[in-house]
């Protein structure tokens, strides 16, 4: 097993409602991450095709409105569909490089209709292999008026060298019982997936890593008025300015006793990295161990329910 990791932060702008070049921007990176020698690369919530900032800018809580309609069928049609293949090209180069990939996106489920949409953070392991989907159990403020709530399905780790990985999408990292989930599946390296912001990285990423006693890497996009093409729906509406930043970075890593490895990066686009040793969560889970020798589950449990939410249940026989 290996005790020492290189992790990825990906902190890029997507290609703004643009699946096909947004994703070749993501395979560019894990080529660089893999160069880089690093052992697993995350990107940003929701980043392929783009995190939905039209709500707040276009009035998105008009009923019946025209600019909302109109930008939920791109947002449709610019969303991604495992099931069609549309991360082939992601799985492919995750097991030509040997690299764990957690990606941020915007999930069109055939399982849900294909007509509803959800932020979701996929897992691809080194062989190339879905792991685990993650759709983001509560969408936060603005974001309800355009994704879908998720289900437990994708509550679940992934071993990576010695350590343990899991994730959670953007204001998920607040729920404490998800976080309570992952840690007590052994959870040691948690990637945390945002948008882009400097005000939520700095704080919960070290808090999440103190009380975790485990690495926390959060991953940022970024999104300036100069990365919205030209082409995109009323745009004047959505930029104030080429340089105003609807989204700034942040990306991040805090250690098991809660200090920065990497403090929070702004406005910066590419590849971030930094090195991690398992021995340092053995030696901090030496006083603290949230599910282990510090806890109480004679007083106190946790129950999950992992199964795929559907409306519909089918029996031919």
């Amino acid at each position: 097993m290996n005790d020492e990791l290189c992790v990825g932060l990906g902190q890029i702008a997507p290609v703004f409602l643009d699946r096909e070049a947004t994703l070749s921007k993501v395979c560019d990176v894990i080529s660089d991450a893999a160069a880089a020698g690093c052992h697993v690369v995350g990107f940003g919530e929701a980043l392929v095709p783009g995190y939905p900032f039209w709500p707040e800018r276009t009035g998105g809580a008009v009923f019946e409105s025209k600019v909302q309609k109109e930008f939920h069928a791109r947002y449709l049609d610019q969303a991604v569909q495992i099931e069609a293949g549309h991360l082939d090209r992601v799985s492919e180069l995750a097991l030509a490089h040997g690299i764990h990939v957690v990606l941020g996106i915007i999930e069109r489920p055939s399982d849900r209709g294909g007509h509803s949409v959800y932020a979701s953070a996929v897992t691809i392991n080194a062989k190339g292999e879905f792991a685990s989907v993650h759709r983001k159990l509560m969408p936060t403020y603005e974001e309800r008026l355009t994704w879908s709530p998720g289900d437990g399905h994708g509550l679940r780790v992934h071993p990576v060298g010695s350590f343990t990985l899991g994730t959670l999408n953007c204001w998920e990292n607040w729920m404490p019982l998800p976080r309570a989930a992952l840690y007590a599946l052994g959870e040691d390296l948690h990637y945390a997936i945002w948008p882009g912001a400097v005000r939520n990285t700095n704080d919960i990423t070290r808090f999440i890593a103190k009380e975790a006693r485990s690495y926390v890497v959060s991953v940022s996009s970024l999104m300036r008025g100069s990365d919205f093409p030209t082409d995109t729906p009323y745009r004047e509406q959505l930029v104030t300015g080429e340089d105003d930043f609807l989204a700034d970075g942040g990306s991040c890593v805090a250690g098991p006793d809660g200090e920065w490895v990497l403090a929070p990066v702004p406005h910066e686009e590419g590849l971030l990295t930094a090195q991690i040793s398992h021995e340092r969560v053995r030696e901090e889970r030496q006083n603290f161990d949230p599910v282990g020798h510090y806890s109480r589950p004679d007083v106190t449990t946790l129950s999950v329910d992992r199964r795929r939410q559907s409306t519909l249940r089918v029996r031919d026989d």
